[in-house]
C-alpha cells in the first residue's frame, strides 16, 4: 500500500501534442496544476508541426493564431521538435479526431515505449474504419496505454483559468486517478473513471446533437424545441453508448449530459455555431466559417455504427441526412415531428 501511495504522489511529466486552442489551454492547465514539481522551462512541452508558429509562440508567449490574448503559463515550452516528447511520462493527444491516425504514424518513433499513457482529447469516430479514438491509439501504438479526457469545457475558459470540471477515463482506473490528480489544479477539476468507452462515446456523439440544436435555434424554432431535442438526443446517446459497452451512469455525468448541455446551448461551441448557420440558411460549405467541426465528420459514421448495432438514432440520422444533402432542414424537422407516437422510455 505504501508503494502504491508513493507512486501515486510522484510527479508526472506531461507533454502536449497539438498546439491548437485546446492543446494550448491544456498545456496551460498542466503547467498550473503542480508548479512546485516543475523542474525547468521545459516542464510542459507543447508540440506543433508548424515551426514558424511554434517559434513565434515561444518568443511572444501567446498562441496568436488559435488562442489570442491568452498568455502561456510559466513552464509551457512550445516546440516543433518531436524529440521533446522523449522524456514525458504521459502525453495529451490534442489532434483533431480525423487526423489522429496520420499524426501517430509520424510521431510513433517518439512515442513507442511500453506503458506510456496517451490521453486522447479529441471527440469523434474515425470515418472509413468506424473506430473509436482509443482503438486507433491501440492500433497505432501497441505499447501505449490509451486514456480519454472529455467533459464540458471551452478552450478559452480553461486557458484563462476559469472554473471547469472534466473527466479522465482509462481501463485501469488507478492509472486514470493518478493522471487526473496530476492534471487537476486550482481551476481545473479532473474526475476519474474506469469507463473509457462511455466517456469517449459521450464526447463524440454530443457533437452531432449540438449541430442539431444549432439548426433548431438558427431556424427560429424556439427554446421548447431545443429542450425537447436535448432530452431526446440524450436518450439516443445513452442507447448508443450502452450498446457498445458504456455505462449509463457515465453518460449522466460530465462526458455525456454535462458536455451536451454546454455545447447545445452556446455559440462558443463550433458544432452548435455550425448548425445554427445551417438553420439560418447558410450553405454547407460556408457554415463552418473555416473552423473545424468535429460533429460534421462524426455524424455519418455514428449513424453507420448505430444502424449496424440496431440502435435507433433519429436525431443523429436527421443531421446526417442534412449534411449529405438528402433532406433540407424543414423536411428533416417535419420527419422528426411526424414519427409515430410511442412511450417515452
Amino acid at each position: 500500500m505504501a508503494e502504491a501511495s508513493d507512486a501515486f504522489a510522484s510527479p508526472l511529466r506531461i507533454a502536449v501534442i497539438g498546439a491548437g486552442a485546446w492543446g494550448t489551454a491544456l498545456a496551460n492547465a498542466a503547467a498550473r496544476a503542480q508548479p512546485d514539481v516543475m523542474a525547468s522551462a521545459e516542464s510542459v512541452p507543447l508540440w506543433g508541426r508548424n515551426a514558424a508558429d511554434m517559434a513565434a509562440m515561444a518568443t511572444r508567449r501567446v498562441n496568436e493564431r488559435f488562442l489570442p490574448g491568452v498568455t502561456l503559463a510559466d513552464g509551457v515550452a512550445p516546440s516543433s521538435d518531436p524529440a521533446v516528447m522523449a522524456g514525458a511520462d504521459a502525453v495529451l493527444l490534442v489532434i483533431p479526431a480525423q487526423q489522429i491516425r496520420a499524426a501517430l504514424a509520424g510521431l510513433k518513433p517518439h512515442l513507442s515505449r511500453p506503458g506510456l499513457p496517451v490521453i486522447i482529447c479529441a471527440k469523434g469516430i474515425e470515418r472509413g474504419s468506424g473506430l473509436f479514438m482509443s482503438d486507433i491509439v491501440r492500433q497505432s501504438l501497441p505499447e501505449a496505454v490509451p486514456a480519454v479526457l472529455s467533459g464540458p469545457s471551452f478552450a478559452a475558459d480553461v486557458a484563462r483559468g476559469l472554473p471547469t470540471a472534466v473527466v479522465l477515463a482509462a481501463d485501469d482506473e488507478w492509472l486514470a486517478a493518478r493522471l487526473a490528480r496530476r492534471l487537476s489544479g486550482p481551476t481545473l477539476r479532473v474526475y476519474h473513471s474506469g469507463d473509457m468507452r462511455g466517456v469517449e462515446i459521450g464526447g463524440a456523439a454530443k457533437n452531432v446533437l449540438a449541430i442539431a440544436c444549432g439548426i433548431v435555434m438558427g431556424r427560429g424554432l424556439g427554446e421548447s424545441a431545443r429542450a425537447a431535442l436535448v432530452a431526446r438526443g440524450f436518450a439516443e446517446l445513452v442507447r448508443f453508448a450502452t450498446a457498445f459497452g458504456g455505462e449509463t451512469a457515465t453518460l449522466m455525468g460530465l462526458s455525456g449530459l454535462g458536455d451536451l448541455v454546454l455545447t447545445c446551448g452556446s455559440a462558443q461551441s463550433r458544432n452548435f455555431a455550425f448548425g445554427e448557420a445551417l438553420g439560418a440558411g447558410v450553405a454547407l460549405a460556408a457554415a463552418g466559417g473555416g473552423k473545424l467541426t468535429e460533429g460534421a465528420a462524426t455524424a455519418p459514421v455514428l449513424l453507420q455504427r448505430a444502424r449496424a448495432a440496431g440502435v435507433d438514432m433519429p436525431v443523429a440520422s436527421a443531421v446526417a441526412d442534412i449534411l449529405d444533402g438528402r433532406l433540407g432542414v424543414d423536411d428533416a424537422v417535419d420527419a422528426l415531428m411526424m414519427r409515430p407516437l410511442r412511450r417515452e422510455s
